[in-house]
């Protein structure tokens, strides 16, 4: 576990730490698999919008973290406005809820497991909101450009006189020095800045983005990673922890063998589509009604394909195929080979060909596909939650287990300033104050 028994802890973490493994203990007893929830009775205060921050958020709190997430008054996060689609609304919606729009598919994606909290914070009503929860929070996690919150009060410095022992973790485009430190960061400008788009799509097409934000889900996981690290240096020291992670270099980092070849041998890259630059065939080939993708690593996973899966005993012992190199230098005439002989029949055919002999292989499958896998069940890889606005909501589970276990899913994503009220009362605040509050639009 990240938080060891004899780590300490304010009173509040404490009282909420006790809670929640009390809450939680029902499970883990029952069936002696599992772990507590790691993060119980840490609270992360949650100040980002889109994918990159909220990705990470969500990863702390389905390890046990209280996430509050605090949001626009009457917007709330950008991505609540990204639809359709949305979730269908239910006819028990919440009253009070039922000025807002549905729920986007979007926002439901990255943000279960946090409550919901409005504030305007450049008020300065609002602003001692949001102080009184960095001085009850153990992790404060933001995403906007540098500088913007210290104009605001409420920068690394401030926070940290608040409260010595948080972790004040900066999501930025670019980091908090340099150049570009102003810059705002967006998924698909950091994919074409820092090489991602040079070498995504077919070599004789423009480039190409990767079919989701992946540079912001990577910057999510590197964040999140950085956190645990920072809780248990604060354990370690007594002393809070400034985390700079930036979009620009975990995608340089994302360029893994890529950036190397660079680096150590000055190799520029190119685009290959699905196809591999050092390895034939190793790429997407189309068969009579879709696609799978074939990757014959070496020699002996060559023959298997040539004997036995096409039926082509010949180019085993071909000499422009007898070796990878010379598969290689051939590549143009063996893909044309391999091409014509699997569209001779469907995909379902192919795929009886290749299983179970030690080819590498799958089929190109669309979304609908990729849910109906078998795996998806047997891994019970999609969870249901109640949602109190759209119902019954399914999505895709924790994915990781633990001595055979997932980290429960405990809250649905929140509709817009769900907890609000619940948060205030947490804070100290009077139902008359928590009222005057609304009245002004503060919360």
């Amino acid at each position: 576990m990240l938080l060891s028994r004899h780590a300490t802890f304010s009173a509040g973490a404490v009282t909420r730490r006790r809670r929640f493994i009390r809450h939680c203990l029902f499970n883990t007893q029952s069936n002696n698999q599992g772990i507590p929830p790691p993060l119980a009775g840490i609270r992360v205060l949650d100040l980002t919008r889109v994918l990159a921050g909220p990705s990470c958020t969500m990863l702390l709190g389905d390890m046990g973290a209280d996430v509050v997430k605090v949001e626009e008054v009457t917007r709330g996060d950008d991505t609540r406005a990204w639809n359709p689609p949305s979730a269908p609304m239910s006819s028990n919606a919440p009253d009070e809820s039922s000025h807002l729009p549905p729920e986007s598919a979007y926002f439901l994606a990255v943000n279960r497991n946090k409550r919901s909290i409005t504030v305007n914070f450049k008020d300065p009503a609002g602003l001692e909101v949001i102080r009184r929860l960095v001085r009850s929070s153990d992790v404060l996690v933001e995403n906007f450009i540098a500088g913007k919150l210290a104009g605001m009060g409420l920068g690394w410095e401030d926070c940290k006189a608040l409260n010595p022992r948080l972790v004040y973790a900066s999501i930025t485009g670019y980091g908090q020095t340099g150049p570009f430190r102003e810059a705002a960061g967006y998924d698909v400008v950091i994919e074409a800045e820092a090489g991602l788009m040079h070498i995504t799509g077919e070599p004789d097409r423009p480039p190409s983005k990767v079919g989701v934000a992946v540079t912001d889900l990577m910057t999510g996981l590197y964040a999140h990673g950085a956190i645990l690290a920072g809780l248990r240096s604060v354990q370690q020291t007594g002393n809070g922890v400034w985390i700079d992670c930036n979009l620009f270099e975990t995608q340089l980092a994302g360029l893994a063998n890529i950036a190397s070849n660079y680096l150590i041998a000055g190799k520029e890259a190119s685009r290959h589509g699905t196809a591999h630059p050092s390895i034939v065939p190793y790429e997407v080939f189309p068969c009579k009604d879709g696609f799978l993708m074939i990757g014959a690593g070496n020699d002996k996973q060559f023959r298997l394909l040539a004997k036995t899966i096409l039926e082509k005993p010949e180019l085993a012992d071909d000499t422009r195929f007898a070796n990878n190199a010379a598969r290689v230098a051939n590549r143009k005439a063996l893909v044309h080979i391999i091409t014509e002989v699997l569209k001779e029949y469907g995909r379902d055919y192919w795929i009886q060909r290749f299983t179970g002999l030690g080819v590498p292989f799958g089929p190109i499958n669309n979304i609908q596909q990729t849910f109906a896998h078998p795996q998806v069940g047997a891994r019970q890889a999609t969870v249901e939650v109640d949602h109190p606005r759209a119902g019954r909501v399914k999505m895709v589970a924790p994915p990781v287990t633990y001595n055979g276990m997932r980290m429960p899913v405990r809250r649905p994503p929140p509709w817009l300033s769900q907890h609000t009220e619940e948060i205030l009362q947490d804070l100290g605040y009077s139902q008359n104050e928590i009222a005057e509050l609304r009245a002004r639009k503060i919360v």
